[in-house]
């Protein structure tokens, strides 16, 4: 019996110290915890646009051209300010003029994002990692989910491109304005209902039919006019949050082809001129046109897209009552963009 007693109790001893040792996964034992884990619960939603006309030209031996460049980026932002989800996009317009103050690119041609385009824009080739723009693009939206705002800020930057060797494997295309993006978007993103596993994405649209040819009192303009959305999608493919913003990017030149307005900017969303648009005077409810666009991307919240797109418009117009009583701008850009933020979400 006492021997019995006797082995029992080595045995005893010999697993405390077993488990003393670490050779067993003890109650108190911590489990290390991801890096970026996936966010849960209710985001934030947030969009930025960031124009440039810098590069557009005068005319001469070739005809002149009025350059608007828009970096349009998305994010959703969790409760602890790190990014749960990130879309980025790009359209570039270019309107030529001709030396005689002639609008010579046709007024009906549309432009669209470098994410709808894909490989049409042609950057493989000449990439030295063979990838294209919008691969690139989503690349770094990719590279900064989980991130926090400070964190992407303090991306190792060369000349605009990307100094760290892991995003350089990716991304060879330029990164400032991404990361300026980035932080505009979320000092912006709003509580609008969606959640950190819904799926997100970027419509974009430019057309140029307002642009006018120079007279001999009056200078002509080159009119790029941007309709954008920033969308999110829950599962069944219904939209949990929406953004809607537009801008009109004008250069304007002379009879002679000369640029007579400052390309240098800045050029400011609707949005973002509120009541400096100056619309609310002249509109029929007294509202202003982001209030308005606010309206509308309140009202298809809840909807599907194939609801969004059977919304009843006349001539361009809401012909609905319950939406004409807060939205009587054009709505048919509107849904075009939705459609596009819904065939692009990820």
């Amino acid at each position: 019996m006492k021997k019995k007693l006797a082995l029992l109790l080595v045995l005893a001893m010999t697993m405390l110290a077993f488990a003393a040792c670490g050779g067993g996964a003890g109650p108190d034992e911590e489990t290390p915890a991801e890096e970026n884990p996936p966010a849960t619960g209710a985001v934030k939603t947030g969009m930025a646009v960031i124009t440039t006309a810098d590069k557009s030209a005068e005319a001469g031996d070739k005809n002149g051209v009025a350059q608007a460049t828009s970096t349009i980026v998305a994010l959703t932002l969790d409760d602890s300010g790190k990014i749960a989800n990130c879309a980025i996009d790009l359209v570039q317009s270019k309107i030529e003029f001709s030396k005689e103050g002639k609008i010579v690119t046709p007024l009906d041609t549309i432009f669209v994002g470098k994410q709808e385009l894909g490989t049409e824009y042609g950057m493989k080739g000449a990439s030295g990692i063979g990838k294209e723009w919008n691969e690139q693009a989503t690349a770094f939206a990719n590279y900064v989910i989980g991130k926090t705002v400070d964190e992407v800020k303090g991306i190792a930057v060369s000349d605009g491109y990307a100094a760290e060797e892991d995003l350089k494997s990716s991304v060879t295309i330029h990164i400032t304005d991404f990361i300026e993006g980035i932080e505009k978007a979320a000092a912006n993103a709003q509580d609008l209902g969606a959640s950190a596993d819904d799926k997100l994405g970027i419509g974009v649209v430019t057309n140029i039919a307002k642009s006018k040819d120079a007279a001999a009192d009056s200078d002509g303009v080159a009119q790029a006019y941007s309709y954008y959305t920033v969308t999110t999608f829950n599962a069944d493919g219904v939209i949990t949050s929406c953004i809607i913003d537009s801008s009109q990017t004008d250069v304007k030149f002379s009879k002679e082809g000369k640029i007579t307005s400052d390309i240098n900017g800045p050029f400011k969303t609707k949005n973002e001129l509120g009541d400096d648009y100056g619309m609310r005077k002249a509109s029929s409810i007294g509202k202003e046109w982001n209030e308005q666009a606010f309206a509308f991307a309140q009202y298809v919240t809840g909807k599907s897209i194939d609801e969004v797109k059977g919304i009843a418009i006349s001539d361009g117009y809401a012909a609905d009552e319950d939406l004409k009583a807060s939205v009587t701008v054009h709505i048919t850009d509107f849904i075009t963009i939705l459609e596009k933020a819904f065939n692009a979400k990820k």
